[in-house]
């Protein structure tokens, strides 16, 4: 399979994001494949080429790239939508109906994914820990006084089902809840409250290989703003530090706890794992099944301290996932 069709843009407030992650694959792909970016909007799917003279459409009856005197079928998809609808496995389920195998994660593993409550449910349920949480849906009333007893303060509200940073409030007093819970809901269809962990963020990316699981160097994260919001993640409010200064107890434990995730929710290419670590407990708070890949995402900089070229990178996965 030579024709790959790179999915990006989306309908989340990341669109940007997503196509800087986008670009960063297309200069750094092996030269095996050709490359397409396909970009998906409410409006259009469309795909612009450097040796095409106009803008591509992209046809989702054939799922075919058309341009002025050009058909170019897709034999392989990666999705690089960070939230709605690539994140969320919309975009995996559209391929599945047209028989295009793709790199990332299935329809199901995704959507789990994606929710950040039923993703801390599930993995709860496995034994790993997770902060204390309070599920709020548009069509049922909430307390806020009932929330702070439960979680204290402070606590964090954040939309469950966008792969965007925006829409999450760190919450201070009884007064700020309703606030921030609309925030959240301008990003997403359900919101959850969550318990605050005070502890050191880490996060480590997992993907397949022919030779199995291979886990990162892990990465610590901080930021000088209050919590690791969408400034702090791009606009140079936050420092990360890979490999991370910690021991190697707990970076061994952290990159098997990550494998163990990927495992359990069988997931596909590269996914990231966020944790914030208390007294040397690692608390999961979010799995990413589509990290993001710009030059000044985490991802790159992981592979760059494991000496692992980007183009070796895809190649790995492509190897391991079309065999699978």
């Amino acid at each position: 399979m030579k024709t790959i069709g790179l999915f990006c843009g989306g309908f989340s407030s990341e669109y940007d994001i997503s196509m800087k992650s986008a670009q960063t694959i297309y200069d750094s792909f092996p030269k095996a494949y050709t490359l397409h970016k396909i970009q998906v909007t409410k409006e259009k799917w469309f795909c612009d080429s450097a040796t095409e003279k106009n803008e591509g459409t992209f046809n989702k009856d054939d799922a075919c790239i058309y341009f002025e005197h050009n058909k170019i079928p897709i034999e392989l998809a990666i999705v690089c939508i960070h939230g709605d609808p690539g994140e969320n496995g919309k975009i995996q389920a559209y391929l599945d109906l047209m028989g295009i195998p793709y790199l990332n994660s299935s329809v199901e593993a995704s959507s789990i994914s994606f929710d950040k409550y039923l993703c801390n449910q599930f993995l709860s349920a496995l034994g790993y820990s997770t902060a204390k949480s309070v599920l709020i849906t548009k069509n049922s009333s909430y307390d806020a006084a009932k929330i702070a007893d439960q979680l204290k303060f402070p606590l964090f509200i954040k939309p469950t089902d966008s792969g965007s940073s925006y829409g999450i409030s760190k919450v201070y007093e009884v007064e700020s809840i309703g606030k921030a819970i609309r925030e959240a809901f301008a990003e997403g269809e359900t919101v959850i409250a969550e318990s605050f962990l005070d502890g050191i963020e880490l996060t480590c990316a997992v993907f397949r290989s022919k030779k199995g699981l291979i886990a990162l160097p892990i990465t610590q994260i901080s930021t000088e703003n209050d919590f690791f919001d969408y400034d702090a993640k791009y606009n140079g409010k936050s420092s990360e530090e890979t490999p991370a200064s910690v021991s190697e107890s707990l970076t061994i434990e952290i990159q098997e706890t990550s494998k163990e995730i990927y495992d359990a929710l069988q997931l596909s290419s590269v996914a990231r794992i966020d944790y914030i670590v208390v007294d040397d407990k690692p608390f999961v708070i979010e799995v990413n099944t589509i990290p993001g890949f710009s030059n000044e995402s985490i991802v790159p900089q992981m592979l760059k301290c494991a000496g692992i070229e980007v183009r070796d990178f895809w190649k790995m996965i492509i190897e391991a996932e079309l065999n699978n």
